[in-house]
């Protein structure tokens, strides 16, 4: 343990290590996994979500999510880093105006 240091293999992982090697196993490869692929992040994906966003800007990650059927933050990590999109927030306007807040809206343009 004093020669690697901290990149030395723990005693439980060793010991696991050991119990795999003992039962017949001959290779420290992964093996072959049923189930769903790693990683949701997939080019027909990738097309899904571009699809969904250009026809409309205004739905939500999670609406996204629902639509493609993938995790959120799969979807995140395609819009923010495969599709280079931003997160823009809009200012907050009330929906009826005064005539007072009216005028100064026209004014200040």
């Amino acid at each position: 343990m004093q020669v690697y240091g901290d990149s030395a293999m723990k005693k439980t992982a060793f010991y696991k290590w050991v119990k795999r090697f003992s039962e017949g196993r001959e290779s420290v490869s992964e093996e072959e996994r049923s189930g769903r692929p790693a990683t949701s992040r997939t080019e027909e994906n990738i097309a899904k979500v571009r699809q969904i966003v250009r026809e409309n800007r205004r739905l939500t990650v999670r609406n996204i999510a629902e639509h493609v059927n993938i995790d959120r933050e799969i979807v995140r990590k395609i819009l923010t880093e495969d599709l280079d999109m931003g997160k823009v927030c809009a200012k907050m306007v009330p929906q009826e105006l005064t005539e007072e807040q009216k005028q100064r809206r026209v004014f200040s343009y």
